[in-house]
């Protein structure tokens, strides 16, 4: 049992750090509301064991100070209604202002504090330890549920958890099946492991490429940056996306690649277009031999079945990046297929991890978001996570 779960929180005030950063559109209203939906089972417990749950998050990226369109204000009516619509939810026009102690300190427990964006104060992402402790002073628990803001040294994700004891602070329960699934795929993964890495450039997959290496038995390439790749190997991409400065990087790669042992599959062929276009003509051709004026915009027939037949036989399976512009109609079959083929390995037995916004949205978008082992909801966290880096909102809490 987790020590979230096995914690009674009755008659305590949980100070629970969530990730609410969600996309507001010009009337304030939310239009994908994932992040705080994620949140809610881990807000319950507490509020069923007796407690009451203050909760603080980042909205947008407020430079100078508070501001209409940051303010998490918007949100109170919509988090009442995912609680149930039972649930007092109160808000705090500050953070750390008067408001915010008068309440958490009249707080009866099932009640619910939402706190001003955090973000309104630099102190938030210098980590000045000076604001975490007066967030601190809030709460009898830490709880840490925002995996999206994990490989940040911010105030209220690494610096706070100093100023409660080991037993009173903790991850929820949305951060431990995070980093659950993510050891789990890193750590432990059983074999066949394949990595599906796509996207469209090598330079922001170098880090994640390398660390795999040492771990995945088998590594797909697709997207825009497979061309770097192509090039790399001498073959003729017409206009795709290329990244002429990193051609060495690209054969580094595959010759350790071959060192090791580890298969690198990059598509045999592409759907190529002669514009970047939702409209364009399109026509396919050997992913090494796209005609001049012409570029790869997603993985062909060919690619699609190679890439599908890797993933049946995969025992682990972690997923970051298209496989080519998904977002046009045109060029978004054979992200869907890599979809398809994550989702008939899971039923098979395999274990599968999909993390990075686009697969995350393809995932959604073509309603395989149920068919998949884990969606992961934190996009730059994960990614650093599988580049083998130490996560401080983890570090902190462990």
């Amino acid at each position: 049992m987790s020590k979230f779960s096995a914690h009674n929180f009755k008659n305590e005030t949980a100070l629970v750090r969530v990730d609410f950063n969600v996309p507001l559109n010009e009337k304030f209203e939310i239009t994908d509301d994932n992040r705080m939906r994620a949140a809610i089972p881990t807000i319950k417990k507490i509020l069923n064991d007796g407690g009451s749950v203050i909760l603080m998050s980042h909205l947008g990226r407020p430079k100078d100070g508070p501001e209409e369109k940051s303010s998490l204000k918007h949100l109170i009516k919509h988090l009442a209604e995912l609680l149930g619509g039972n649930t007092p939810v109160l808000f705090a026009n500050d953070c750390i202002g008067e408001q915010a102690y008068l309440t958490a300190g009249m707080m009866r427990a099932g009640e619910v504090l939402l706190l001003e964006n955090l973000r309104f104060y630099k102190e938030e992402e210098k980590g000045d330890e000076a604001f975490a402790e007066k967030l601190s002073q809030m709460g009898d628990v830490y709880v840490n549920d925002a995996f999206g803001t994990a490989h940040r040294a911010h105030a209220s994700t690494a610096v706070i958890a100093k100023f409660f004891t080991p037993e009173n602070r903790m991850f929820g329960l949305l951060m431990e099946g995070e980093v659950e699934a993510a050891e789990k795929v890193l750590l432990k993964a059983e074999k066949p492991f394949t990595a599906i890495i796509g996207g469209a450039k090598v330079s922001d997959k170098i880090l994640i490429i390398e660390n795999l290496l040492e771990r995945a038995t088998d590594i797909i390439i697709g997207g825009g940056m497979a061309y770097t790749f192509m090039k790399a190997m001498g073959g003729n991409i017409g206009k795709s996306l290329c990244e002429e400065d990193r051609l060495e990087t690209a054969n580094d790669i595959l010759n350790k690649a071959a060192a090791k042992g580890v298969n690198i599959h990059l598509p045999s062929d592409s759907v190529i277009a002669d514009a970047f276009a939702a409209d364009a003509n399109t026509s396919v051709a050997p992913s090494n031999a796209i005609p001049e004026g012409w570029m790869g915009l997603d993985i062909g027939a060919n690619a699609c079945n190679q890439f599908t037949n890797v993933l049946l036989h995969s025992k682990t399976i972690l997923w970051n990046g298209p496989m080519g512009v998904f977002e046009m109609q045109k060029f978004q079959h054979g992200t869907k297929t890599i979809a398809q083929a994550v989702a008939d390995a899971t039923v098979k037995g395999a274990f599968s991890l999909v993390g990075g916004g686009d697969s995350v949205a393809a995932v959604n978008d073509f309603g395989f978001a149920d068919k998949v082992s884990y969606i992961s909801t934190g996009g730059g966290a994960m990614l650093e996570f599988f580049e083998g880096k130490v996560l401080p909102g983890i570090a902190a809490v462990k």
